[in-house]
């Protein structure tokens, strides 16, 4: 730092003007940083680099404002689905929410009526949703579904084809159903070939995953909803003691308060199909002079699938099964029994006014869920 005297012809300078004590390009250049009046200026000044004081050769961007994008509603699609795995939460369901475009995350709110919510669950990523462009008809489960390929259309998102032995360890697992919560067939499909832009056509297709084969109706039609069941779906938060109990549910961005024009305002109940029992399998008839014996073998939705067991797990407090009796759609008899066979006597049917055909359904019971999923049988010609 230096401090020179100015003479009274340099009273113009002020602080934070620059100088140079000498002549030429290359002397050194000060800055004034204090000048003290008297006789003489006496200033303080300190020597500065040129080039700081150079205007830069970079161009500085424009400004420039984003087009305002209104939120927009998301899909939310709840499904009350069976265990996966078996770690899961057997009574709570999941969501899947989409939306184009897609807020970067979404929110529920949850309530017992339609004010006072709470928030109930955050759901970060966009699951894929699409639906059915074709129809899926009936086929046998446990077996591959080589019909003809199933349409879907996605809202956003994409599928893969897998090979089959990956299948059968579980990845491409799907669901179609009506959009209702427990309305779901769960299936895989081993081959996904792109038609469209965000149009798939499946086949390869291993049907009524999980026990939905019992909810598999004769048609999906076209316009059903399919979901990808993906790690972007997840289980949202429902106490036990909340099953089949309606709910107020507000779902939109998660940028925005759930009174926003933009949050979707459902009213939805769970049956927990976690625990529901599976529907029994080989249901057979026998008939004879004395009566009808009906038989069938348990199924169990939580470790059925380890064979070094001389017999089917449980799954259940204890082994319980509604059996009814329907001709033409009225019910004519249900009977509870504790083993995987019943008898339908001549006595019974004279009793129930039964003459011609009939048919049996069976269902095991859960002491918490009650009856599951049931087996039916046709007994003879309809008249």
């Amino acid at each position: 730092m230096r401090s020179p005297a100015l003479p009274p012809s340099q009273m113009h300078l002020g602080a934070g003007d620059l100088v140079r004590l000498a002549d030429g390009e290359t002397s050194p250049i000060y800055r004034i940083d204090r000048l003290e009046t008297s006789d003489l200026q006496l200033a303080e000044a300190v020597r500065v680099e040129q080039g700081v004081y150079k205007a830069s050769d970079l161009l500085d961007e424009a400004p420039t404002v984003k087009p305002y994008a209104a939120p927009t509603p998301v899909l939310p699609v709840f499904l009350d689905l069976p265990l996966f795995t078996g770690a899961e939460i057997p009574h709570a369901p999941y969501l899947a929410v989409t939306g184009d475009p897609w807020p970067g995350a979404a929110t529920v709110y949850t309530s017992s009526n339609d004010e006072g919510y709470a928030l109930g669950d955050i759901i970060p990523n966009r699951a894929i949703i699409g639906a059915t462009e074709t129809p899926l008809r009936r086929a046998s489960a446990g077996i591959w579904d080589e019909g003809p390929a199933l349409r879907v259309k996605l809202i956003s998102g994409q599928l893969e084809s897998r090979p089959r032995s990956s299948i059968l360890s579980g990845v491409n697992l799907a669901a179609i159903g009506d959009g209702t919560p427990g309305n779901w067939e769960v299936f895989q499909f081993s081959d996904a070939v792109l038609e469209a832009p965000g149009v798939y056509a499946l086949s390869g297709r291993l049907r009524g995953q999980l026990g939905s084969d019992a909810l598999m109706p004769d048609v999906w039609p076209d316009g059903s909803i399919f979901v990808l069941l993906n790690d972007r779906v997840q289980q949202i938060n429902l106490l036990r003691t909340e099953r089949r109990i309606a709910k107020h549910y507000r779902i939109g961005p998660a940028s925005r308060s759930y009174d926003d024009g933009s949050f979707q305002h459902l009213i939805a109940s769970f049956d927990g199909n976690g625990l529901r029992p599976y529907a029994p399998v080989h249901l057979k008839v026998q008939s004879s002079d004395s009566g009808d014996d009906v038989t069938w073998v348990r199924r169990a939705r939580l470790d059925a699938d380890d064979w070094s067991g001389l017999e089917i797990p449980l799954g259940e407090e204890r082994e319980f099964y509604l059996v009814r009796i329907r001709a033409s759609g009225t019910l004519l008899r249900e009977d509870l029994v504790d083993e995987p066979r019943w008898t339908y006597s001549a006595a019974m049917k004279v009793a129930d006014g039964l003459s011609g055909a009939y048919e049996v359904e069976v269902a095991q019971v859960s002491a918490i869920y009650g009856p599951g999923l049931a087996a039916r049988h046709l007994v003879g010609q309809m008249i």
